[in-house]
């Protein structure tokens, strides 16, 4: 088996974060004494592969915090007592931590940056028109120009920021026209892609599907993650077979809706329409009975509808106080 790399700084990151949450947990009493720690349950937990948290146990079994036992895996054990092995499904609460905190961001760099800058943009462009300062946006992060540029490119592929000659770059703003023309040109594409790609589908994905529309509909309150979910099922992954590349592009480029749905969520706690819900929902049943021609005219509905409801929440947003931005955000108009 290949050794872990302490020079390889991806990894390194990842083992020593994984190092330091469970040793601050040992050393402090929270974690469980006698607990079982094994390399896949831990992997799980901390959103990463069994390599960074082999490194981890390695170091921690070194300094004595956790020992070994006539069975698989580790002991918390800091006072190398005879304790009998504690074997529990391992959890947040079994390490002391609060069932809320996010134990290590074990993506990459890149990926990190792509992720925090997508959601910046996509809160303010629904204010305006705005500057985004390169260099500053690297100091913000902690990060190099290079990672920052990387990551506005592939922004830019998703319609989020456009460059100016003079290598400024621009976002928004998110315009009732923009939104208009957006859902125009998907309910062009979408349907057919739906046809295209329909055949493909099996069935227990698409029971999966249908199940998580059927859970969002019974609870109280569907949370954001959740309505993501369900909008990424019916338009992307719904659409996953098309194989014209360009149409494919073009749909991925006229996602301005999820930005909306995403703003009111974080501004006014709102998530699913109970209409759209249902809409996914017939289209999923008649995607499930092979009616493929039914469903992509029902998803050229649904489109035509849900454009209605997004006007209606971008005004809703046009009154509302614009959000804290950070600092290497300059709003132009």
């Amino acid at each position: 088996m290949k050794a872990v790399s302490a020079e390889d700084p991806r990894t390194a990151s990842r083992y020593a974060m994984i190092r330091q949450v469970l040793r601050d947990a040992i050393l402090q009493g929270t974690a469980l004494q006698g607990l079982v720690l094994l390399e896949a349950p831990l992997a799980e937990l901390f959103g990463t592969s069994r390599v960074p948290v082999r490194k981890a146990l390695d170091l921690l079994h070194g300094e004595g915090l956790i020992s070994r036992f006539d069975g698989r895996g580790y002991l918390i054990n800091p006072q190398g007592l005879e304790i009998e092995p504690l074997r529990l499904p391992l959890s947040h609460a079994h390490l002391g931590l609060a069932s809320d905190e996010e134990l290590v961001d074990t993506r990459p760099l890149g990926e990190r940056i792509y992720e925090e800058l997508g959601s910046a943009l996509s809160t303010c462009i629904a204010f305006g028109h705005f500057r985004l300062d390169e260099q500053a946006a690297a100091e913000h992060y902690g990060v190099s120009r290079a990672v920052v540029r990387e990551a506005l490119m592939r922004l830019r592929d998703r319609g989020l920021v456009e460059k100016e000659p003079y290598s400024q770059w621009l976002a928004g703003p998110l315009t009732a026209r923009e939104v208009t023309e957006d859902y125009e040109l998907r309910a062009c594409l979408e349907p057919e892609a739906l046809r295209q790609s329909a055949p493909g589908l099996g069935r227990e994905r698409l029971e999966q599907m249908l199940e998580r529309v059927t859970q969002a509909q019974q609870a109280e309150h569907c949370g954001l993650e959740a309505l993501e979910r369900l909008e990424e099922d019916l338009h992307q992954q719904c659409l996953g077979g098309l194989q014209n590349r360009k149409m494919a592009a073009l749909i991925r480029q006229a996602q301005s809706p999820m930005i909306i749905n995403r703003i009111f969520y974080r501004l006014l706690g709102i998530g699913a329409d109970p209409a759209m819900l249902a809409e996914h929902r017939l289209i999923l049943e008649l995607l499930l009975h092979g009616a493929y021609d039914a469903a992509a005219l029902n998803l050229r509905e649904h489109l035509q509808r849900a454009r209605q409801r997004m006007l209606q929440r971008l005004k809703v947003l046009s009154v509302l106080p614009e959000p804290e931005l950070p600092g290497f955000l300059s709003k132009i108009s």
